[in-house]
């Protein structure tokens, strides 16, 4: 069996992002965050979107430049702390943010992958973080009703990757990028180092290649991309 090579150019590859898009954005702060896709993504201005991250990157760097760009209409996230400038944003109405604490947002994003509608939980029960949400009684305690998250695309930064899509993760960029690989219809992967199909230690290997669709190699690019070594 032949199977399908996935390598694109960074620019075909992000072209495939249509304005109004939901998009997954991995990484936690630096580590596992695709900052050359997302450097595409403002270079292209695909306009409308709605992100879903753990964080909001630092003010001039990652997804803030997204923001400055008018690009975002919604930030899902868990935290804002490092970044003034969304903080700004949020504040004078130019934002929509939805926060998520971090494990709720994780396995809201897992339960997406996994094809589950949702699940129930009691964190944020009399909270802020409740309001809006369906209350769930089991056993006489309440619970809340946490929807699953799906989106049209998942960017994310992979250590090594083949042709075909599989992908390994290093270290602390093994966060968010392997649960948002399986919560996208379009999942788009970057990586300094694509290997040839064969190449990766298949115990190694934390996304396999049915779940990714582009893989963009990250040595090929033209010097304008910053590539933030992790």
């Amino acid at each position: 069996m032949r199977l399908p090579q996935k390598e694109h150019s960074i620019e075909d590859a992000v072209a495939q992002i249509s304005d109004g898009a939901s998009i997954m954005v991995g990484g936690f702060g630096v580590p596992g965050t695709p900052f050359n896709l997302i450097a595409e993504l403002v270079r292209q201005g695909q306009k409308d979107l709605t992100l879903v991250k753990n964080d909001a990157n630092e003010a001039g760097m990652g997804i803030d430049h997204l923001l400055a760009n008018g690009q975002v209409r919604k930030l899902i996230v868990t935290h804002l702390g490092l970044n003034g400038h969304a903080i700004e944003m949020m504040n004078s109405g130019a934002l929509e943010v939805e926060f998520c604490a971090q494990g709720i947002l994780a396995e809201r994003i897992r339960a997406g992958g996994a094809g589950l509608a949702g699940f129930i939980s009691d964190i944020g029960i009399g909270t802020e973080l409740a309001e809006g949400k369906q209350i769930v009684s089991v056993d006489g305690k309440d619970f809340v009703l946490e929807t699953a998250l799906r989106t049209d695309v998942a960017l994310v930064h992979a250590e090594q990757c083949d042709a075909y899509g599989n992908l390994c993760f290093a270290k602390t960029a093994r966060n968010f990028n392997p649960l948002m690989a399986m919560a996208a219809d379009c999942v788009i992967a970057e990586s300094q180092n694509c290997l040839p199909i064969g190449d990766l230690d298949p115990d190694a290997i934390h996304t396999p290649g049915p779940f990714v669709d582009h893989v963009v190699a990250l040595k090929d690019l033209h010097k304008e991309y910053a590539i933030v070594r992790r």
